[in-house]
């Protein structure tokens, strides 16, 4: 907003002093007054009204107070925005982002806790974007701002109070990272001795994925690669083939085993969708072993020991990975 005039914000109680409901806005209406707008509670007419800006010429941020709302800007989102650029023939650009919490583990309940994001994977001309704690949220939001086409840009909500991950540090000395893609990454974590697994996820869920991997090499002695994607769609898997291809050639030489990891339900969900492209990749579809963790097909539950049997853990990924490593 400092550098780029174009720049609003747009959403539910960002004014200062409250800063929005999770506190990402806050001082920005006292620095921007004229630019940060609050508005009333109307998700599809915030998105609506942002996708107007945008298409004279402004470079809006919409935020929508709780991901699970996205369902009341699908329309906006689906039948217009992303829509625009190709049904006037290149003529007019949406550079629109669309910032939605996501998750659970917070006990906010059936309607404040979904991870939703699934819901957008595959509309053309909308990107999804999500942070994690390998690479520089900001920096990925600024990459969504300066997109000329519609993003939604997926936050989960455990990741504000998660401090940044550096190479060689913490949990991650035990790993050589590899990073690419330019402003808007992908990270590729690879374990000292060759690796017979790899494991695909985005966002928070690398948290645990991260968790699972050294409890597979320190008590089971079983060695994976971590594919962790910021950008959920459109997709872009060669990262993902290219472990694929090392892990096989470390594993039991039968098949590639993959494993993906994501907080939506598990039904059609982005781990299906990876896991398709990898087995389409493969000469042959019995070579390649799959498992997907993601949560149950149930309505994210208020009680913290209800949501935990709903949400993936940290032992599901371990499970999944043992089963793929004996098969």
């Amino acid at each position: 907003m400092e550098t780029d005039p174009r720049v609003y914000v747009l959403g539910e109680d960002i004014l200062d002093p409250y800063g929005g409901a999770f506190k990402v806005t806050r001082g920005l209406s006292t620095k921007f007054p004229d630019r940060v707008l609050t508005t009333p509670i109307s998700e599809a007419g915030i998105v609506g009204v942002s996708s107007g800006m945008a298409l004279r010429g402004l470079r809006p941020v919409a935020e929508i107070m709780f991901g699970d709302f996205v369902t009341l800007i699908a329309d906006q989102v689906v039948n217009h925005a992303a829509k625009f650029r190709w049904m006037y023939n290149d003529s007019v650009r949406v550079p629109l982002v669309v910032r939605a919490p996501m998750g659970g583990r917070r006990g906010y309940g059936p309607t404040h806790s979904q991870s939703l994001e699934k819901m957008f994977l595959g509309v053309p001309g909308l990107k999804v974007l999500a942070p994690n704690t390998l690479g520089d949220p900001g920096g990925l939001l600024e990459a969504a701002i300066a997109d000329d086409d519609p993003v939604l840009f997926v936050e989960h909500k455990l990741l504000y109070t998660r401090p940044l991950l550096a190479a060689g540090q913490g949990d991650l000395a035990d790993f050589a990272l590899e990073t690419g893609g330019g402003p808007v990454p992908y990270f590729v974590l690879r374990p000292a001795y060759p690796a017979s697994l790899t494991i695909a996820t985005y966002g928070y869920n690398f948290e645990l994925a991260r968790q699972a991997a050294l409890e597979l090499m320190m008590e089971h002695e079983i060695f994976a690669e971590l594919v962790v994607f910021s950008q959920l769609s459109p997709f872009d898997l060669e990262p993902l083939f290219a472990s694929l291809a090392r892990t096989l050639r470390h594993g039991s030489g039968q098949a590639r085993r993959l494993l993906t990891v994501e907080e939506g339900g598990l039904t059609l969900g982005w781990g299906a969708e990876v896991a398709a492209r990898a087995a389409e990749r493969s000469d042959d579809l019995s070579r390649c072993s799959v498992r997907r963790v993601a949560a149950r097909d149930l309505p994210i539950a208020n009680s913290p020991r209800l949501e935990d049997a709903i949400l993936p853990s940290v032992q599901d990924i371990v499970n999944a990975a043992l089963e793929l490593s004996n098969a």
